[in-house]
C-alpha cells in the first residue's frame, strides 16, 4: 500500500496539487503517528514538505519555509531506514528537492 500511496503523492507533486499529494501521505502517517519509528518520521517530513509547497501555492511565503525546516528535519531519518526501504525514500527527497528548487524554497 505504501508504494501506491506514494506514487500517488509524486503525482501529485507533478500536477502541483499539494494539498492532495499531504493527504495521500497522511493516510499512511496518521494511525502510526505516535509510533517511535523513523519511517514514520520521514513520512511526516514529507508532509511538511508538501504542506510548504501549498502554502507557497497561497502566497503565504514565510510560513512556507518555516514548514520547509521541518522536512529538512525530518529528511535526516531517511539514512537510519532499513535498505530495504531507504532507496524509494531517497528518491523521492531527490522528487522533492526537485520540486522545491521549481518553487524556489
Amino acid at each position: 500500500m505504501i508504494d501506491k500511496q506514494i506514487e500517488r503523492f509524486i503525482n501529485f507533486l507533478d500536477a502541483d496539487e499539494y494539498f492532495e499529494a499531504h493527504e495521500m501521505l497522511e493516510i499512511i502517517w496518521h494511525p502510526r503517528r505516535f509510533e517511535d519509528d523513523d519511517e514514520i518520521r520521514v513520512l511526516k517530513g514529507f508532509i511538511n514538505a508538501a504542506v510548504s509547497f501549498e502554502l507557497i501555492k497561497r502566497g503565504r511565503f514565510p510560513q512556507s519555509k518555516r514548514v520547509w525546516k521541518n522536512y529538512l528535519k525530518y529528511k535526516l531519518f531517511i539514512k537510519n531506514l532499513d535498505p530495504t526501504i531507504k532507496d524509494k525514500y531517497i528518491k523521492l527527497s531527490l522528487v522533492v528537492e526537485r520540486k522545491s528548487n521549481i518553487l524556489k524554497i
